[in-house]
Formats: C-alpha cells, sequence, structure tokens
C-alpha cells in the first residue's frame, strides 16, 4: 500500500540541447536526454519501473518508441499533453504514482519537434474553430499583449520593464551551453526589433525549437542507494482556470491561487523561495507573475524586473538559465528543463549560473489546459 507521507526525490536529470536539428528524430532527442539523466543518477534503465512522455506535436506513440530505444522491459508508458506544461504534469503523475506505492521509481521524458512559426490554436476538439480562435483571441502574443497593456493602464509599468526581461534571459542564455540562444541583447536591440503586438517586440517572444529533457524520480528510501544529498521534489500541483465574473479566462489566471496551495503544502512561502522558473513564453509572463508567485506586490511586478531583482544576484533570481526565450521552448520538453535547472541550482551543479547558498526552488508552468506550479528542495 502507499504512503502519502513518502518523499519524492529528484535523483537525476539530463537534456538534449534545444535548437533546431532537421538530421535528429524525435527519438534521437529523447534518447540523449534520457541517457543522460541515467548517468546522472547513476540507475541502469533495468531500475526503471514506469515511464511518462510529455509531448505536444509529436505523434502518439511517441512515447513507447522513445522509451524502447532504451530497452523493452515491459514498463508502463503514458503519453502526457498539456502544451507547455506537459512534462511538468507528467512529473506530477510520477509523484503521484510514488506516493501511493504504485510505483518506485520513474522517468519522464519530454520531446519536441516544433515547425516554424506560429502555433494553430483556437480549434475545438473536433477540429472546429472555437469561440475564441472566431474572436481572435486564440493568438498568444496577442493575449500576453493585452495582459502588458492593463497592467500598463493600471499600475504604470513602462515598455521598457517588460523588454528587461528579454535583456535578463538572453544574458543568463549566453551561460548555458544548452540553450537556445547564446548570444546577450541590448535593451535597445529588444525593443528596436520587429514589433509584434505592442508592446511585445520580436526579441520579446520565445522561439520554437527542437530538444528533449529527462528527469528520474524515486522514493526517498531508494535515493538513499545513490545519494547523499537528495533533492526533494516537496509540492507539485496543477490547475485550470476558475471562472470569475468580469474577468477574462486566461490560462494563467489561477496562478495566486495555485501557488497559495502549494506554499500551504510544501510549508513555505514566498520569502523561503531562492530561485524560481517561470513560463516566460512572452515578456509579460515574468513581470505577470513575479507578483502571482507573492515574490512583490501587485503592480509593482514591472518595476521589480528592472531593477534586478531576477537577475541572478538578485532577490528572486528567475529563468537563470535563459528561460523559454533564450533556452527555447520545444513544449513537451520545457518541464523537464525547468525541473533540471532547478535541481542544477539546488546541487550547486549551475556553473556560472550559479545562485549563491540555493536551498528551496520554485517552478511554475503553464500549458493551454492550466498551469503547474512545483516547489524543490535540499
Amino acid at each position: 500500500m502507499g504512503n502519502n507521507g513518502t518523499k519524492v526525490v529528484v535523483l537525476g536529470v539530463g537534456l538534449h540541447p534545444f535548437g533546431r536539428f532537421p538530421e535528429k528524430s524525435v527519438a534521437d532527442l529523447g534518447r540523449t536526454a534520457a541517457l543522460e539523466a541515467m548517468k546522472d543518477a547513476g540507475v541502469d534503465y533495468k531500475d526503471i519501473q514506469a515511464g511518462y512522455c510529455g509531448r505536444v506535436v509529436a505523434s502518439a506513440g511517441v512515447g513507447l518508441s522513445i522509451f524502447e530505444e532504451l530497452g523493452s522491459t515491459g514498463i508502463p508508458v503514458t503519453n502526457v499533453e498539456l502544451a507547455c506544461a506537459s512534462s511538468s504534469r507528467a512529473a506530477e503523475l510520477a509523484v503521484n504514482g510514488i506516493k501511493a506505492g504504485v510505483h518506485d521509481t520513474c522517468m519522464i521524458v519530454g520531446v519536441e519537434k516544433m515547425p516554424r512559426g506560429m502555433l494553430p490554436l483556437g480549434f475545438g476538439a473536433g477540429g472546429e474553430v472555437s469561440f475564441v480562435g472566431a474572436m481572435g483571441l486564440a493568438l498568444l502574443p496577442g493575449e500576453y499583449a493585452l495582459q502588458a497593456q492593463r497592467h500598463m493602464a493600471l499600475y504604470g509599468s513602462k515598455p521598457e520593464h517588460f523588454a528587461q526581461v528579454s535583456v535578463k534571459s538572453h544574458r543568463n542564455g549566453v551561460l548555458n551551453p544548452y540553450a537556445q540562444y547564446q548570444v546577450p541583447l541590448t535593451l535597445e536591440e529588444v525593443m528596436n526589433s520587429r514589433m509584434v503586438a505592442d508592446p511585445i517586440t520580436l526579441y520579446q517572444c520565445c522561439p520554437t525549437s527542437d530538444g528533449g529533457s529527462a528527469v528520474i524520480l524515486c522514493s526517498e528510501e531508494t535515493a538513499r542507494r545513490y545519494t547523499t544529498k537528495p533533492i526533494y521534489l516537496v509540492a507539485s500541483m496543477g490547475a485550470t482556470p476558475i471562472y470569475t465574473p468580469g474577468e477574462v479566462n486566461l490560462s494563467e489566471g489561477p496562478t495566486a491561487w495555485l501557488a497559495q496551495k502549494v506554499y500551504e503544502k510544501a510549508g513555505l512561502g514566498p520569502d523561503d523561495v531562492d530561485v524560481a522558473q517561470c513560463h516566460d513564453a512572452f515578456t509579460p509572463g515574468e513581470v505577470l507573475t513575479v507578483e502571482k508567485l507573492g515574490f512583490c506586490k501587485e503592480g509593482e511586478g514591472g518595476v521589480f524586473v528592472w531593477e534586478g531583482n531576477t537577475e541572478i544576484t538578485g532577490k528572486k533570481p528567475m529563468n537563470t538559465d535563459g528561460g523559454l526565450l533564450s533556452r527555447g521552448h520545444p513544449m513537451g520538453a520545457t518541464g523537464g528543463a525547468m525541473i533540471t535547472e532547478i535541481v542544477r541550482q539546488l546541487r550547486g551543479e549551475a556553473g556560472p549560473r550559479q545562485v549563491a547558498n540555493a536551498k528551496v526552488g520554485m517552478i511554475h508552468n503553464a500549458g493551454i489546459g492550466g498551469i503547474q506550479i512545483s516547489i524543490l528542495s535540499t
């Protein structure tokens, strides 16, 4: 029988570099990340009892094809799709399985090879255009731009506050050998790049990417055989939008509500978080998320970022690996990449990106169909 008091450990993490790899298959990307994670964990594939594959664009059977490249051992493999948060949700499912005693050691592989250009959104279950798509509200740059415009109108934030998110993220990406973009950008370059949806310019939009990530989770008891310095995944929860009269039903709407639940479950608060990852598909994402996670007061996110508080040396370092904006965003792999960076930070293995004395990390990831928030600690 399971024990809800069972602690879950992130035993190993791995990545395939993010970018464009036309010569490689999705299975190639997943295999590379998985082998790196197993080496990091010190486990063999025969030790993995269940597999989860986060993917969006990739075909229905991709999870099985990836895990079969590692071995045919009969383990159950589950494909998980939650857009950008696919492998974040897969990790929560694995955590629940470990806590319930169904499995002990699980591997999550996230993969994607994405086409260039805008994602085709706004369709119903049968492929018909939904009311959101028909009204032109399914264009994500537009949705984020409207949120930014509202923030500027209500709180006086400025376009350069949002642009600074990209400057910071690309500066961090230079320090990450797995990042798609490893070139710094100045504030002027960001603000003068082609306008996409006012105030969001081209360099304030994340790229579509190819890439892979892998995370190995296990019980604390099993982890003792492999490490004396475990990283615990202490809380992981998901939520979908909550209807609020007079408010737009945004996909990231329940962030503040869910963050409070995760803090309560972990027995921690915003002041305890040393390093964080957030869903910065577009620059307003970080400005809004620092408020919703409780790192600053509502309306102060723009100034909070502008004053350097989310830099590696700031009060709340965020997206130290470059985030979606610079690391890249192969949707199925993004959640695993977020876990990977937080684990490396908490282990003290982030090299030039290292946040001093990081003990608690937080992850916010948003997908079409809900958000995922997690807290990890030493």
